[in-house]
């Protein structure tokens, strides 16, 4: 009885392998038509794009604007406060009318502090707005050119050179992930270019327009 038992399972056993054998070979012998793809990798520096897009420049300086704006308020506010606290010193301490400017007093520096809070939400969100916009052109921009010139892969990298007495600066870019790569591999000055030449100024009202051309490669400015 063991015998047969035994017998058996080596059957069994022997058949799994025979099965395992033929899913190896069958994986191993592929169609012959089968088309391979070449990957093809390419790199950008986000931060450079970002730096000197032009419609980024645009945004931030109309950001820039509305702050100074909003601060050129908030100091008439803060002087507002500092001429009650003059006028208070000018009247007896529980009189009517230092009551009254205490009051006033309350109030001013409550309004002051809702504007300063707003604000500072209503720029932050803005600025979080800008930064999402560009983002999205650029990772736009760069599968199109993917698409377009057989790129499989687009990796973030630092384009800056490694000339630098800095130390903090020199350890930063020691350690950087890519350590060597071809100047056909660098797409950003391509993407950038692309970028800018699409970008049309919004002009009395009107929405900023993007252009249709595509991006070509090997772009030299700087």
């Amino acid at each position: 009885m063991k015998k047969f038992i035994t017998s058996a399972m080596v059957i069994a056993i022997a058949g799994c392998f025979g099965c395992l054998t033929e899913t190896a070979s069958a994986q191993n012998t592929a169609p012959a038509n089968a088309k391979s793809v070449e990957h093809k990798v390419g790199l950008i520096d986000m931060a450079h794009v970002f730096k000197n897009y032009t419609k980024f420049t645009a945004l931030r300086e109309e950001l820039k604007a509305e702050i100074q704006q909003s601060d050129a308020k908030a100091k008439a506010m803060a002087e507002q406060i500092q001429a009650v606290q003059k006028e208070m010193q000018d009247f007896k301490q529980g009189s009517p009318e230092y009551l009254a400017r205490e009051k006033q007093l309350a109030q001013a520096a409550s309004d002051f502090e809702a504007f300063r809070k707003v604000a500072q939400r209503d720029f932050l969100r803005k600025e979080s707005r800008i930064y999402h916009t560009i983002y999205m052109e650029v990772t736009d921009t760069v599968k199109k050119y993917a698409k377009i010139y057989n790129y499989t892969l687009i990796m973030r990298f630092n384009r800056e050179n490694l000339d630098t007495d800095d130390p903090k600066k020199l350890i930063q870019g020691m350690n950087r992930q890519v350590v060597y790569h071809r100047a056909d591999d660098d797409i950003t000055l391509s993407v950038l270019d692309y970028l800018n030449r699409s970008y049309k100024p919004s002009s009395a009202g009107a929405a900023p327009t993007r252009s249709t051309t595509r991006p070509t490669p090997g772009t030299k400015t700087r």
